[in-house]
């Protein structure tokens, strides 16, 4: 299957579909789910300390600390599931990883507002592989200038990798949707500088 960007200039975000069977892909979902030690997220805003019903984790190499939204997480050691997956990200993007971000959404209501992922800690133009296991939910672009949108579907047991200038031109979001009942997690694997 030839490998559709997403963008069409400023970057790259490469989707390469679906990379694991169904029932491997469902196998994964029910191990992150009950494996993973989800807490709600915590952001700052406009001064106050927001927490989202959204749950995220995350992992990496050594305790590295992330800072986003004005929270600083500290990262718990891999788990298997996340080294095996870690394994495929990195065999397949071409890239290599040492830490992962994981979000999970109880349903359509919860998403992910305009972003991009271009904190000082993540290596800069550094791709970020995002695997996603559960309900297929719209995942957006939009580039800063020109304010262009691109989107796609991301499907079960699917990878989209970002890199290049993605994160310095575009943002991109998950919205919420009432059409989607069921939880959708997410693996965004990525490099931190130290």
């Amino acid at each position: 299957m030839p490998l559709t960007n997403l963008l069409p200039y400023d970057g790259e975000a490469l989707y390469y579909g679906k990379i694991f069977p169904v029932e491997e892909a469902g196998q994964y979902a029910s191990v992150l789910m009950h494996t993973i030690a989800w807490k709600n997220d915590e952001a700052i805003n406009f001064g106050k300390k927001i927490i989202t019903k959204r749950k995220v984790a995350w992992y990496a190499d050594e305790p590295l600390a992330y800072t986003y939204s004005g929270i600083t997480k500290t990262a718990l050691t891999w788990t298997d599931a996340l080294l095996q997956l870690k394994k495929v990200a990195e065999q397949i993007s071409g890239e290599t990883y040492n830490s992962c971000l994981l979000n999970l959404y109880h349903n359509g209501s919860e998403g992910m507002a305009w972003h991009s992922d271009a904190e000082k800690d993540l290596k800069k133009d550094g791709a970020i592989a995002s695997l996603s296991f559960g309900a297929e939910r719209k995942f957006a672009f939009k580039h800063k200038q020109t304010k262009e949108v691109a989107s796609t579907v991301l499907e079960h047991g699917s990878l989209l990798v970002m890199k290049g200038a993605c994160q310095t031109f575009w943002l991109h979001r998950l919205p919420p949707t009432k059409k989607v009942n069921g939880p959708r997690i997410n693996l965004t694997f990525r490099t931190v500088v130290k």
